[in-house]
């Protein structure tokens, strides 16, 4: 072998006993791991973040609305949305969410349950879980003039409120195994709030996800259920 040839063959055993470079190979393998674990984990954190929020908009929108005395407005429930809206900002939940507030409460002949009242805000569609009011004809109301349909004060106001509602869950208002029933002269202060969840990175590394949660407090001290409108505030219908 001449000395010409030996020259790269040593360089290749040279290069096969070198182990700098190690390290760095090794780094630029597991960097693509890395980063999916990190950015992953980040993104996790952000969704748990969104449903302790979501949760925390739906009770203290139902626990407000609760404490309200006297009797309630539609200023009131405008104020109780704005606060629920400011405490989901930082996750844009007025463009993404829903609250839906309502007012459940017996009948005016007793036994049964009733949606006496309901008011929305968010701009995300969704359907309530528990039902829309609904005239004595069935006919749902979503305008926000519950308080001005007289024909709510007859015995049909018994009747469920939604199709999945039978007649042997009116006396206990709600889905299956998450039912509510308020006590002769009070009423429960239900809110459910429903978020489209926004990922914290792009691409959305979890895929779709719908957040819904339900909080539900009995009314403090209001003896007055009616929902009134002397702020002549435009109602947050539901429609």
């Amino acid at each position: 072998m001449t000395a010409r040839t030996r020259g790269p063959w040593r360089m290749l055993r040279a290069l096969r006993r070198a182990q700098s470079g190690i390290a760095m190979t090794e780094f630029a393998l597991s960097l693509p791991i890395l980063l999916t674990l990190g950015l992953t984990g980040l993104e996790v954190a952000w969704l748990t973040l969104a449903h302790l929020r979501v949760s925390n908009i739906a009770m203290m929108t139902a626990d407000n609305a609760s404490r309200v005395r006297d009797s309630i407005d539609e200023g009131d429930v405008t104020e109780l949305f704005l606060g629920g809206s400011l405490a989901g900002s930082a996750m844009d939940f007025a463009n993404h969410g829903r609250i839906i507030l309502y007012s459940i409460e017996p009948t005016p002949t007793g036994g049964n349950q009733w949606i006496r009242w309901q008011r929305c805000t968010g701009s995300k569609s969704t359907a309530p879980s528990y039902g829309r009011p609904r005239t004595a004809a069935g006919a749902a109301i979503t305008n926000g003039t519950e308080i001005y349909n007289s024909d709510r004060t007859t015995l049909n106001t018994a009747t469920p409120s939604s199709p999945a509602h039978t007649s042997a869950q009116a006396a206990a208002y709600g889905p299956a195994g998450n039912q509510i029933a308020a006590q002769s002269g009070t009423a429960v202060m239900l809110a459910e709030v429903v978020y489209d969840y926004q990922p914290l990175l792009a691409g959305n590394l979890l895929g779709p996800i719908e957040i819904r949660r339900v909080s539900a407090f009995n009314v403090r001290q209001r003896t007055n259920q009616s929902i009134n409108n002397a702020a002549h505030v435009t109602p947050a219908s539901c429609g």
